[in-house]
């Protein structure tokens, strides 16, 4: 999976040296250190007593509800903010609380790989195409930093990635004060409190506090679930063996079962997208004697589709024409354009993994005796423990290619290795279980194996007699299939973040439309 954040040519590798963790930035003595910020400013939300009824609750802190915190802000900073909602103004304070299960502000910590690009332009950043005027543009972070004549000079539109997540982290600095971090939501809980109605008007959010273990509960009016992915490590690869490693703890967790960066190491990279070219790049400075193998299930790796007119599917405006959409259009439609996303690698990093392969070829014809090797046709179908053989693990894996067929019947392999690294993406389906409690109020009522669905707005639907239209509860990042490939990505946060607020708290204005927002028809 591509995911629209990066890219590792082999050229930008940084000999060996550990990448950043969590939002690291490369330090004067060569080791990775994170940047502490002083906040850009200070919001203009402010923290809200626990026991009062709040106006919005957002489930998760990471990009989707940063870019929604922003919008609010700058609502309420300018009352000629574009796209403000007219019942909103500076004089108006809403009660809001982030409620976040990471210890701080972090993205994709696991693949923040020494030398990794964005692949969309800076401009696509947490606030610019809904208002260029916002303190929190990419830019003026650059200007705070007193970089911004220098990035300037590099000629490009795309930051490094650590850059990037030093960027928002930088924003989220200034919502520290209303956001709850080391909390894990477990329930998003309807209650009838109306006067007088026995619809549903506000939410109990429960949740642990992650160092103390106490349960806590806050009620809203509004909730928007926000919670990311989570990692998926695909049948029959064991859930929970320590040696099985998702991309998203490549950085955090390899360096610890690794340790010896000049040791022999087996490695086995599973995946043909972004994230698993990466790490098998990465592999080879990290350490340097390792033997390395990248397992796919096709013949090649493919290159992603990244030309103008195909990445205009995931402008803001975009996200109209594909909700409108007949049901299997749109689902045709997506699959057409799922090369732009998943299972592809970027040309830069084919072409550098490439002359590698070739200059192995060309020092040593045995392909069996390099120490980096890509293995197309291949499916893992089986995993277990070596007994004596210093913790490594034997990977079963079938060969389907037409050279290892034997009486048309595919080959069965095996490799021993010191880690297999899964890079197979994320399932994004948290908001199911946490709306278990609700889900008597599902439009239509409650089916075994029916999933929530929402309107344009990202609102849940509700049953309209059941729910009060001055409560509600809304997803994001987890509705590709109604939404586009844009949902899952960075690319429209800051349009989408103004149009979560105008649907909460007052009535859009599609003034932005012309910029790349859209009138959210619900």
């Amino acid at each position: 999976m591509i995911a629209k954040y990066g890219h590792m040519p082999s050229q930008n590798r940084t000999n060996g040296i550990s990448p950043p963790t969590n939002g690291a930035i490369e330090g004067s003595d060569g080791h990775w250190k994170r940047k502490v910020h002083s906040p850009a400013k200070r919001s203009e939300l402010r923290r809200t007593p626990p026991e009062e009824l709040h106006d919005l609750v957002c489930v998760g802190f990471g990009p989707a509800s940063l870019a929604i915190a922003i919008a609010l802000n700058d609502t309420l900073a300018s009352s000629d903010c574009p796209g403000a909602p007219s019942q909103l103004g500076s004089n108006q304070r809403p009660k809001i609380l982030f409620l976040e299960r990471q210890a701080q502000f972090a993205w994709h910590a696991g693949m923040l790989l020494p030398g990794a690009k964005m692949q969309i332009s800076f401009i696509k950043d947490l606030a610019t195409l809904r208002n260029p005027r916002s303190e929190f543009t990419f830019l003026n972070y650059l200007h705070h930093q007193k970089r911004l004549v220098q990035f300037s000079n590099l000629g490009t539109f795309f930051p490094l990635r650590v850059e990037y997540e030093d960027y928002m982290r930088w924003c989220a600095s200034s919502f520290e004060e209303i956001v709850d971090y080391a909390h894990e939501v477990s329930q998003v809980v309807p209650e009838t409190t109306l006067a007088g109605s026995s619809k549903v008007g506000s939410f109990i959010v429960r949740s642990r506090d992650l160092r103390t273990g106490e349960l806590k509960r806050h009620r809203a009016k509004h909730v928007v679930v926000a919670v990311g992915g989570k990692p998926l490590i695909p049948q029959p690869l064991p859930q929970h063996h320590p040696r099985v490693i998702h991309s998203s703890g490549y950085s955090t967790v390899v360096p610890a079962l690794l340790n010896n960066r000049e040791r022999d190491y087996r490695i086995a990279v599973i995946g043909n997208g972004q994230s698993a070219a990466e790490i098998f790049n990465d592999l080879h400075s990290k350490y340097p004697s390792a033997r390395t193998t990248l397992l796919i299930k096709g013949g090649a790796l493919r290159p992603s589709d990244d030309s103008p007119f195909v990445n205009e599917i995931f402008d803001p405006c975009r996200v109209d024409d594909i909700y409108q959409q007949a049901p299997e259009v749109r689902k045709a439609s997506i699959a057409h354009n799922r090369g732009t996303n998943y299972g592809v690698v970027c040309r830069e990093l084919l072409e550098s993994l490439y002359a590698d392969i070739y200059t192995q070829r060309l020092l040593n014809s045995n392909e069996e005796e390099w120490q980096h090797r890509i293995s197309p046709y291949r499916k893992v179908i089986g995993v277990e423990d070596i007994p004596n053989s210093g913790e490594r693990v034997r990977l079963h894996i079938r060969n389907s290619s037409g050279l290892h067929e034997e009486g048309g019947v595919c080959c069965d392999e095996w490799l021993d290795v010191d880690a297999i690294l899964v890079a197979t993406g994320y399932i994004r389906d948290a908001h199911e279980e946490m709306l278990r409690p609700a889900r008597y109020l599902m439009k239509g009522g409650d089916k075994p194996g029916k999933t929530w669905s929402v309107a344009r707005n990202y609102r849940v639907r509700f049953d309209e007699s059941r729910v009060s239209e001055s409560a509600g509860v809304w997803l994001q990042g987890c509705n590709e299939s109604t939404h586009g490939l844009s949902d899952t990505l960075l690319s429209i946060l800051s349009t989408r973040g103004g149009e979560i607020v105008g649907s909460i708290f007052g009535q859009y204005t599609s003034a932005e439309a012309a910029n790349g927002g859209s009138h959210m028809p619900s």
